[in-house]
C-alpha cells in the first residue's frame, strides 16, 4: 500500500469506535483490564521485563503510558517515514529529543552534534546534559570530513545527533556518511536526525541509514500553528521500547485531543509542504541580487559543491525555509521585521502562514558565542518560514520591507 493511502487507512478499526469513519477521541485516564492475568502481562511489558509477542496487543493501563489516540497516530504516521518501523508521540519536539537522548545516553557518554542547531537543543546539551555528565562535541554540519573523523575518534561516543538542514542557515549534513561511520564502531553508535525542516515529505533519514528520526510535530506535521507535538520514529522497532519506557517515566506523552488533531493533519502534510516549498523556491530565486541582502540561504542557491552533492543525494525538494543575512546587520533585520505587512514576526515554522524571526535575539539567544560564530548566525540574519499564501504577494511584502531597511 502506498504511503498516501496507508496514512488514511491503517492503524484504525471503525468497529472499535462504534463505526465512526474517523478516529474518536478517547479521554480516559485509566483503562479496565480484561482479566487480572492481562493486567499483570500489560505491566510486565510496559516495564520492559518481558517483550510482547508478535501481533500481541496488551491491555492498555493508564494514559501516561499509552492510550488509543497515541497508538492510532503512531501507526498512521509510519507510512510517511520511509524505513520507519515504530513511533512514539510526545507533547513537544523538545520532549521527543530529550526523551530519545536520555533513553540511551548515560553519564560518561559523549554526543557528537552538528551546528548550527536549534537553540533549544543546544541549550539542552550545554545546560542539562553536560552538568549531568554527558559530554557534547560540536562539528560544523557542512564539514563532512571533520564530522566523519570526529565520529571515528571521539571517546565514549554514544550518539551522533544531526539536524539537517540546520536551523537557521540550512547547511546540510551527510546523513548516509555519518551513519556509515557511526555503525562501523563497536558497539554501534546511534544516529539521530532532527528531520523537522524537510520531513517527512522531502527527506528520509532512516532510509539513509539513521536509527531515529525526530520531529517537532508542531511544525509541518501539525501545520497550523495550533498545537505542540513531538515524534520519534525508529528504523528498528526494538529502539522504541526504551524510548517509550522513559516517556512513561517522564509523563510527556501527547494527550488524546492533540493526538486526534495531529492524526487528522497527516494526510495533508505532502500537499502543504509541496505548496510551501514551491513558494519558497520562487521567492528565494527572485530575491537574488537585492542590494539589501548580503547573503541568501536556500538549498537551490548553494554555491558549495559539497552542499549541492548532499542536497541532491538526500533531499527530494528544497523545502520552505529561507534565511536572509541583511547587509545592515541587526538594525536592518529589525527594520525588516517592523515593515512586514503580510508575513508575521513570530518564532516557529511549518505553518500554513508565513512567519519571520531574528534567530540571534530569539531562538538562538542562549547559544554560546563561539558556536554562533561557527554557525553563521549573525546579527543581520532573519529566518523565513514560507506558508501557502500566493508567492507573489509574499514577494511583494518582502521587497517593500527590504526597501525600508537601513
Amino acid at each position: 500500500m502506498r504511503p498516501h493511502t496507508a496514512v488514511l487507512t491503517r492503524g484504525f478499526d471503525p468497529a472499535l469506535s462504534v463505526g465512526s469513519a474517523r478516529p474518536a477521541v478517547f479521554r480516559s485516564s485509566t483503562y479496565v483490564f480484561s482479566s487480572p492475568e492481562a493486567a499483570e502481562r500489560a505491566f510486565s511489558i510496559m516495564a520492559g521485563r518481558v517483550r510482547a509477542d508478535a501481533g500481541e496487543h496488551p491491555d492498555l493501563i493508564y494514559s501516561r503510558f499509552n492510550h488509543p489516540n497515541a497508538e492510532i497516530t503512531e501507526d498512521q504516521i509510519l507510512p510517511l517515514e520511509e524505513g520507519g518501523q515504530a513511533a512514539a508521540v510526545f507533547n513537544s519536539g523538545m520532549a521527543a529529543i530529550m526523551t530519545a537522548i536520555l533513553a540511551f545516553a548515560r553519564p560518561g557518554d559523549r554526543i557528537v552534534y552538528t551546528v548550527p542547531l536549534y537553540g533549544g537543543t543546544q541549550h539542552f546539551v550545554h545546560d542539562f546534559l553536560e552538568p549531568f555528565g554527558i559530554s557534547g562535541t560540536a562539528v560544523y554540519a557542512g564539514a563532512t570530513a571533520e564530522l566523519i573523523r570526529t565520529i571515528e575518534t571521539a571517546p565514549n561516543l554514544r550518539i551522533v545527533f544531526l539536524e539537517t538542514p540546520a536551523n537557521p542557515t540550512l547547511v546540510m549534513a551527510d546523513i548516509h556518511a555519518a551513519a556509515e561511520a557511526a555503525h562501523r564502531r563497536d558497539p554501534k553508535i546511534l544516529v539521530m536526525v532532527d528531520n523537522t525542516f524537510l520531513g517527512p515529505a522531502f527527506q528520509h533519514p532512516l532510509a539513509l541509514g539513521a536509527d531515529i528520526a525526530l520531529y517537532s510535530g508542531t511544525k509541518y506535521l501539525g501545520g497550523f500553528s495550533d498545537l505542540l507535538a513531538g515524534v520519534a520514529i525508529v528504523a528498528d522497532a526494538e529502539l522504541i521500547r526504551p524510548i517509550k519506557s522513559k516517556r512513561g517515566l517522564f509523563g510527556n506523552i501527547l494527550q488524546p485531543d492533540e493526538c486526534w488533531i495531529l492524526d487528522s493533519r497527516l494526510p495533508t502534510v505532502q500537499l502543504r509542504m509541496n505548496r510551501a516549498s514551491k513558494n519558497a523556491q520562487r521567492i528565494a530565486e527572485r530575491l537574488v541580487g537585492n542590494a539589501k541582502i548580503a547573503r541568501i540561504y536556500y538549498p537551490t542557491l548553494f554555491e558549495d559543491a559539497e552542499q549541492n552533492r548532499i542536497r541532491l543525494a538526500q533531499c527530494d525538494y528544497p523545502g520552505a525555509i529561507i534565511a536572509l543575512d541583511l547587509a545592515g546587520g541587526k538594525k536592518a533585520a529589525f527594520d525588516f521585521l517592523r515593515a512586514l505587512k503580510l508575513a508575521r514576526n513570530a518564532v516557529s515554522l511549518g505553518g500554513v502562514e508565513t512567519l519571520v524571526c531574528h534567530p540571534k535575539s530569539t531562538t538562538h539567544s542562549s547559544v554560546p558565542a563561539a558556536e554562533l560564530e561557527i554557525s553563521g548566525v549573525t546579527d543581520g540574519l532573519v529566518r523565513i518560514s514560507i506558508g501557502i499564501e500566493d508567492w507573489r504577494d509574499l514577494l511583494a511584502d518582502f521587497e517593500q520591507a527590504l526597501q525600508k531597511t537601513g
